[in-house]
């Protein structure tokens, strides 16, 4: 097993998950089997109790794991299926040697940092390290480990401790250390200082780097790079510059352009490892279907579409939703154009305290092509997306609602079709008349981590939905599957009014019980899934259900649907809605 551990330095934040994912990308072009596995330094067990405006979007994995947004980012670029241990926290790592020393497996002995919790760490990397996570089923070949945060911080210090001794542990020729630093450019000067002495933190923490990736707003002056070669006393080769680029799927290009790809054959001794001729060419095809899928085409026209939410403050709190949305751009060849407008501005409320932003939030909504709820907690902005619903409806704008998104479109209905004005959701007001909205009878309210309706799921299309647009994206299929988060459902007992007025439950899932799916018949896109599909949406595979509303807000839908058709009767097999080889 060779492992390739991608540190930072200077501040967090500058790109480590995107390099990190790069270097993998570049390995699996070799034909290599990857893994990819995240430190996260912080107490919590998970980042499931985590605030989206703190730290970001809680990435849900197949299995149920709720994960650091960077796993999203090991999967989009490597076409992984991660599992919840691949994300290793400080909490997790406690906890399990303190319920080993519960059991007794330690007795006699005095429970330390050193040796306990960095054996532990190690013992969890090498075991993970071996599980399969892609369609081969096999052992990988590589794993790519990111520390986040950055070195020096006390968090992280166990960490630190014992990826140093994992160096020797492993041997010479099998762990390579990339060290992600900042170069700011100060009155057009670039400042190598902040990554001389991150290099020599770190080296005093005992990590030894084998790369430095210098992020920086522009392409590094020589003079620059060598001046940090020769501080950092590495070779003038060893440096790479990782600049400001038009889009981050083109990260892996600027590297192999760079010789990281040479540095990383030569460091690991990868020329040793026997890889099948089938794999080297399933790697070479990989490489040249990225680079004509990431290369940019000159003069795209762009598709604006519109996301109504609760955290647009911070972008990460989306941050698989945005890269679904790019996917579908980038497959029909176009250029997102992505506007932002909080739920609260389009609100009556706004209107009263701040006409101006209620008007501008109503103008971006109405010129967009497309408008998009994605999912959330609690009643703040709920309004605004039931009337963002609303318009959506009315003027035969494509729609998508996402999770909360979804419950937002039935509310909508119950309100406005249905005539109960007060309709809404248990989750924002448990006592109303019309909670068409409902707490899971299986969910708790005591424990809040981990106890949702978490990982991959089947939804069954119901008999009569051969019309749905949605249904056809996924190749005609009766199952599809998604990974859901969430603790609200839509309340059965409204189920056939709702579907009198308009709402077609098309999707449910397998006691029939629970609504996964809703769609308007007489509508050019407007659906609602109780999943989270832009979890595994990728690179060259966007998922189904955006591909669907990116097409619908261009126009070309009938062609999308069909030319999945087409490539299903082609490979004779389950359709992914988004065939390799075509772009629409």
């Amino acid at each position: 097993m060779k492992y390739v551990l991608v540190s930072g330095g200077v501040i967090s934040g500058i790109g480590k998950g995107i390099i990190a994912s790069s270097s993998g990308l570049l390995l699996k072009t070799t034909g290599l089997k990857v893994t990819a596995i995240k430190i996260d330094p912080y107490l919590n067990v998970d980042a499931g109790t985590l605030g989206p405006l703190e730290h970001g979007e809680c990435f849900v994995l197949k299995d149920g794991g709720e994960s650091d947004l960077d796993l999203g980012n090991y999967e989009r670029y490597l076409n992984l299926n991660l599992h919840h241990e691949n994300n290793i926290t400080t909490g997790k790592i406690y906890k399990a040697v303190i319920e080993r020393e519960r059991k007794g497996d330690y007795i006699g002995r005095t429970v330390q940092v050193v040796p306990h919790i960095t054996d532990a760490i190690q013992d969890w990397i090498q075991r993970v390290a071996k599980i399969p996570v892609d369609d081969s089923g096999e052992e990988p070949d590589v794993c790519i480990i990111e520390l986040g945060g950055t070195v020096g911080d006390i968090e992280s210090m166990p960490f630190v401790e014992a990826l140093t001794q994992f160096r020797y542990k492993v041997g010479k020729g099998n762990l390579v250390n990339i060290h992600v630093s900042y170069v700011p450019v100060i009155h057009g000067e670039e400042k190598t200082k902040p990554t001389q002495h991150a290099i020599k933190q770190m080296r005093s923490a005992g990590l030894i780097p084998d790369l430095i990736a210098c992020r920086c707003e522009r392409p590094l002056d020589e003079v620059t790079t060598q001046k940090i070669a020769r501080s950092c006393q590495v070779e003038f080769e060893q440096v790479v510059t990782v600049r400001d680029i038009e889009t981050i799927y083109q990260v892996p290009l600027l590297l192999e352009e760079q010789g990281l790809l040479d540095r990383l054959r030569e460091a690991l001794m990868l020329d040793q490892l026997s890889v099948p001729p089938s794999m080297v060419h399933k790697g070479a095809n990989l490489w040249q279907l990225w680079k004509k899928t990431v290369v940019s085409k000159p003069y795209l026209e762009p598709v604006t579409i519109a996301l109504v939410g609760k955290y647009i403050a911070l972008p990460d709190s989306y941050l698989s939703v945005i890269k679904a949305l790019e996917h579908s751009a980038m497959r029909c060849d176009r250029k997102l154009n992505l506007v932002w407008i909080d739920a609260e501005h389009l609100e009556d409320a706004s209107l009263q305290s701040d006409p101006t932003t209620y008007h501008r939030a109503w103008s971006q909504l109405t010129v967009a092509s497309g408008c998009i709820c994605p999912g959330g907690f609690g009643g703040r902005g709920v309004p605004g997306m039931v009337k963002a619903a609303k318009w959506a409806r009315e003027c035969k704008i494509p729609y998508l609602g996402i999770c909360l998104g979804m419950q937002v479109a039935v509310i909508e209905a119950a309100q406005n079709l249905c005539g109960y004005k007060d309709a809404t959701s248990e989750e924002f007001d448990a006592q109303a008349e019309h909670r068409v909205v409902i707490f899971m009878p299986e969910g708790s309210k005591e424990i809040m981590g981990g106890t949702m309706r978490l990982g991959t799921k089947q939804t069954h299309f119901q008999a009569g939905s051969e019309w749905s647009k949605l249904r056809a994206l996924y190749g005609d299929e009766t199952v599809m599957e998604e990974r859901h988060r969430h603790r609200y459902e839509v309340n059965p007992d409204y189920i056939e009014e709702l579907e009198k007025a308009g709402l077609n439950f098309i999707g449910k899932d397998e006691t029939g019980k629970r609504m996964e799916v809703v769609e308007l018949k007489d509508h050019p896109f407007f659906v609602g899934v109780q999943a989270h599909p832009e979890f595994t949406s990728r690179v060259l595979a966007p998922s189904p259900t955006y591909l669907g509303f990116i097409a619908a807000s261009i126009g070309c839908l009938d062609q999308v649907i069909q030319d999945i058709r087409h490539q299903k009767k082609q490979t004779n097999g389950t359709a992914n809605g988004a065939a390799e080889s075509i772009h629409f």
